[in-house]
């Protein structure tokens, strides 16, 4: 893509499941210009690269408003291209440069919790706290939310980013739980009905187990798999 209308393509793209994961892959790929299977994460600049260009590759395949889906103002979206992904030519329509992204109280409360724990300097600190605290009320594991490719990437990102918050989940309980835990802790309140988390019955929605496979991972192998198997004929086996 030598130009790369990327607001634009996406908003072209259908709307069934297929090419919504579709979507995410190529926005991914028009921004860090590699599949993301293959992204170099080693520095740290590129860490912050791949973790932008995954969440708003996540928030693409979910329809909508980009800068909504992603938590940001239009304004705060075309100044993270403009700063994080400068060689790529992006065309943000008025109507998304002026959209801003309304917040409910979880949301609000989740991005402050972030906000007051940041430990970088500059606009990503405020950027990654309010598309997190947007992602984490969608349905599945905070990394599969934010596009990410493993729940390490995430930790990564939050002990890079976020690190005394970050450094408080001794115990590895999972992030989201995590999070609401922090909140009711820090507002004076218990969220659980036990003492001893080893005593609860909810004691797997806290800290069960978070691998799996990314959409975008597992869709990018079922392409590969399509493209790999022979054209179906009158030859075909039956």
């Amino acid at each position: 893509m030598p130009e790369t209308h990327l607001l634009t393509f996406m908003a072209a793209c259908a709307v069934d499941a297929s090419s919504d994961v579709q979507r995410g892959i190529e926005t991914y790929r028009a921004l860090i210009g590699v599949p993301p299977e293959d992204a170099d994460i080693v520095t740290d600049s590129n860490f912050d690269c791949h973790v932008l260009a995954s969440i708003l590759a996540a928030a693409s395949m979910d329809g909508g408003a980009l800068p909504e889906k992603a938590g940001l103002s239009g304004h705060e979206l075309a100044a993270l291209l403009g700063l994080y992904f400068p060689s790529v030519e992006v065309k943000i329509s008025g109507q998304l440069l002026a959209s801003k992204c309304d917040e409910n109280d979880e949301i609000s409360m989740v991005r402050d919790l972030l906000l007051k724990q940041r430990s970088t300097e500059g606009h990503i600190g405020a950027w990654l706290a309010a598309m997190i605290a947007r992602r984490s009320i969608e349905p599945d594991h905070l990394w599969e939310d934010l596009g990410l490719r493993n729940r390490g990437e995430l930790s990564r990102l939050l002990s890079r980013h976020f690190a005394p918050l970050a450094a408080r989940n001794i115990n590895n309980m999972r992030w989201k739980r995590f999070f609401y835990r922090s909140l009711c802790e820090d507002e004076g309140l218990v969220m659980c009905t036990t003492p001893v988390c080893t005593q609860c019955n909810d004691f797997n929605l806290c800290f069960g187990e978070e691998s799996g496979e990314s959409r975008m991972a597992e869709r990018r192998r079922d392409l590969l798999l399509q493209a790999a198997r022979p054209e179906v004929s009158g030859d075909w086996p039956i």
